[in-house]
């Protein structure tokens, strides 16, 4: 089947498994905490989305030449989506925190104004998402990532 065949698909699915995977020590390095779950999440170092769109371009690149037109589209859809990491999903990132501290804020004071700490178990509530984008560190490490990915893995399709 020529799906098992598509180097750049193959190589862009590798990069995001390994720059997801490679959170969990990394993490644990710098901060000497075990959180496994960052394996699936979002933001984080590495990207993976910096990871993904680039060992794709570069994978595409390897195939096709750099001045294929598919190269150039390829380039064009990581750029944007690096950038986008490193822009509008990280401001939603820092908005959420934001929020987050308002609301219990919010909840602190109806708690202490209605005397809501007596009712035993607190209620849970849902924060919102965080951690969405990147820094722009992070996002350098995923592309260099997948571009690193791209020339090692194509040996061996």
């Amino acid at each position: 089947m020529e799906l098992f065949d598509n180097f750049p698909l193959w190589v862009a699915l590798i990069s995001i498994t390994f720059a997801q995977t490679v959170k969990v020590p990394l993490h644990l390095i710098a901060t000497k905490e075990f959180r496994p779950g960052l394996a699936f999440s979002t933001g984080g170092m590495p990207s993976s989305h910096s990871a993904a769109v680039t060992s794709l371009a570069t994978g595409i690149g390897i195939e096709h030449g750099v001045s294929s037109g598919i190269f150039a589209v390829s380039c064009v859809f990581a750029i944007i989506i690096m950038f986008d990491a490193t822009g509008i999903r990280r401001q939603a990132g820092e908005q959420a925190i934001l929020l987050n501290t308002l609301v219990k804020d919010f909840h602190r004071f109806v708690s202490e104004a209605k005397g809501w700490a007596q009712k035993g178990e607190y209620e849970k509530q849902k924060e919102l998402k965080e951690l969405l984008g990147h820094q722009p560190i992070e996002v350098f490490f995923g592309g260099l990532t997948g571009i690193i990915l791209a020339f090692l893995l194509y040996p061996l399709f």
